[in-house]
Order: structure tokens, then sequence, then C-alpha cells
């Protein structure tokens, strides 16, 4: 009696068959995964319609595509265990302001991350974001108090102590943990514009530039944020945009007066003439020239210039 060989070519098709699925789905995570750790899924769009800007409302904006590092990863030395939070220009001074969120301290910088003082911040506990308002005042952001503080500083000041200074309570948060973390000045509007981490929003509230401000905090709409969570904030003051740092999303996202997506910057190794990609941005702030300067944890600093 004659026994049937058993079908190897269907044998063989089905193997074949089913390493040609797994190399496809495999290839899928892949792609996916490299997507999501770019944020390609929430900048692809936005990148299409970059294209579309004419050079004159280029012009008139930011345009973060167009800015290349011209100081990257410069270490802050001696801070290494401080974990920079946050940066903000002096238009008076012509020099920045960091705060140091692990052991609380203010320091000073000029525009190349030169260290010029450093100055303890006594009562604080985390101290996340800082903004530059009028005449030598200060707005300090603590994360974990939940508080919003206005100091003064001076050519003279060395240390400052939280119970000298106006403080405002940011109230409760969604996440009790990740909190409010970034403030701005907003001179044409006469507002600071605050950030809670996450999720992502945005609030502002009324002032004059001085200790005082005037009513509650006011949140704005947030449907543009479309990133993992929010580091710090910064206003062009030649635009009046918003810039919105996202540390988790390695992205820099640039906001018009309606709080609509103008433009971005990945903040990955090869991008923007980056060597390497910025750890932990947390840090943000432009000056009246339009230079870009941001900080990351543990304690590097960078400057970005415009190019074209």
């Amino acid at each position: 009696m004659t026994v049937p060989l058993p079908p190897v070519k269907s044998t063989r098709r089905s193997r074949f068959t089913m390493r040609w699925y797994s190399w496809l789905f495999l290839a899928g995570v892949i792609i996916y995964g490299v997507s999501w750790a770019m944020h390609w899924d929430d900048r692809g769009v936005l990148w299409i319609l970059e294209g579309f800007e004419s050079p004159v409302e280029r012009k008139e904006s930011v345009w973060l595509p167009d800015y290349q590092v011209v100081i990257d990863a410069k270490l802050l030395p001696g801070m290494e265990k401080d974990e920079a939070s946050d940066l903000a220009y002096n238009p008076q001074t012509k020099t920045l302001f960091a705060v140091m969120g692990k052991n609380p301290f203010l320091v000073e910088l000029n525009l190349q991350g030169d260290v010029l003082r450093k100055m303890p911040l006594v009562g604080w506990n985390n101290p996340e974001g800082v903004s530059v308002m009028e005449n030598g005042v200060l707005a300090i952001v603590d994360e974990r108090m939940h508080t919003l503080t206005l100091v003064k500083v001076d050519a003279g000041t060395r240390q400052l102590t939280f119970a000298d200074f106006p403080t405002y309570d940011l109230g409760p948060s969604t996440d009790q943990n990740k909190a409010f973390e970034a403030v701005a000045w907003d001179p044409r509007n006469q507002q600071l514009v605050l950030g809670e981490e996450r999720p992502a929003a945005l609030f502002t509230w009324k002032s004059d530039g001085s200790q005082a401000l005037a009513g509650d905090k006011q949140k704005l709409p947030s449907s543009e944020l479309d990133m993992r969570n929010l580091s710090a904030l910064s206003v062009d003051p030649r635009t009046g945009h918003l810039l919105v740092l996202s540390a988790d999303s390695h992205l820099l996202l640039e906001l018009d007066e309606k709080g609509e997506q103008v433009s971005f910057m990945t903040l990955l190794g090869g991008f923007n003439g980056l060597k390497d990609t910025i750890p932990r941005a947390e840090g943000v702030t432009m000056d009246e020239n339009g230079t870009l300067y941001m900080v990351s944890e543990p304690n590097l600093f960078y400057r970005f210039e415009r190019q074209k």
C-alpha cells in the first residue's frame, strides 16, 4: 500500500507566510516605537503645514525650524547634583536667571552660560519655574508647595528668604505630584502665564509687573498642547508668541496669540545642530534679539540662534 507524502510545498508556503507577517508586525512595532519616542505622531501634521507658511508668515513668527545650536550642552560647573529647573532672561541686566530645584537656589548667568553668582533660596522646597517681570521683580513657582512667590533681586542680593516676599497659593492640581511647574511674564498683556506639568494646561494671572497680582488665575484653552508634559514657558518679546517646552516629548512648541500651533523644534540629536539629544530640557527663555536659551537636568546649558 502506498503512503502519500506530506504536502511539503504547502507547509513551506505557510511557514514563509508566517515569517512574512511576523517581520511586518515587528517592523510596525519598531516604526510606532520610533514615532512615539520622537513625537512624530503629534508633530506630523504640523510639519506638513509648516511647508505651506509663506516667507512673510515665517518672518513674523519665531519660526523654530530655522534655529541652530551655537552652544551645545555646556556644563554649569559645580551643579551636577542641583538639577537646573528653569531659565529666564533679564532685559535690564542682559543676563539670565536659573532656578535649581533639588537644592534650592537662584543662579545668575551671562549669555554664554558662565556663572556670575549663586543665591540660596531659603524656605523653598522645589522651585521649578522662574520669570523676570519688571523693575527687578522675579516670579518663582514652587511645584511641591503649590506657590507663586514674587521676589525682588538687585545687584547686591546674595540670598532670598521665602517669608520675606508676597506669596500666592496656586491651589490644587489634577495630579499633585505633577502640578504647576512653569511661569512666563507677558508684558504686552500685563499678565503672568502659568503652566501645569501633567496634564499640560495653561493659566494667566493679571499683573502690572510689580509684586502684586490682580484677581485670580484664569484657565486658558489647552487643545493645542498635545505633549506628554509641560516643563517650561517663555514669551517671545518681539512677537508675543508663547514657547512651550516638554522634556518628555523632547519638544519646543511655538503658539501664536490665539493659542494655535505655529512651529516646533525637536530636541533630539542630529536636529537643529544638536550633537546629542537634550537629556531633560527643563527651562527655556528668549531675548529681545530672538536668541534662544535652554537648560537641561542636571546642569547643561544650550544657546540657539536663528540662521535665516
